[in-house]
């Protein structure tokens, strides 16, 4: 049978829970982060549970994951 393929660049920016549900890093904190305040610095830590909108659309790219 025919195998599909998974979309490399979401593989590495998204992760499957154990219910089923992809998580994702926050953004915005990657660089200039001296001008950022600690509280906000500190709420972009962790991971966060991608949109129902777009579930639909990754399960498409990441058939296996």
């Amino acid at each position: 049978m025919p195998k599909l393929k998974s979309h490399r660049g979401a593989a590495k920016r998204f992760k499957k829970t154990g219910t089923g549900k992809f998580v994702r890093a926050k953004a915005f904190k990657r660089h200039i982060l001296t001008s950022k305040p600690t509280r906000r610095k500190r709420h972009m830590r962790g991971t966060e549970v991608i949109a129902a909108a777009d579930a639909a659309r990754l399960r498409r790219m990441l058939p296996y994951d």
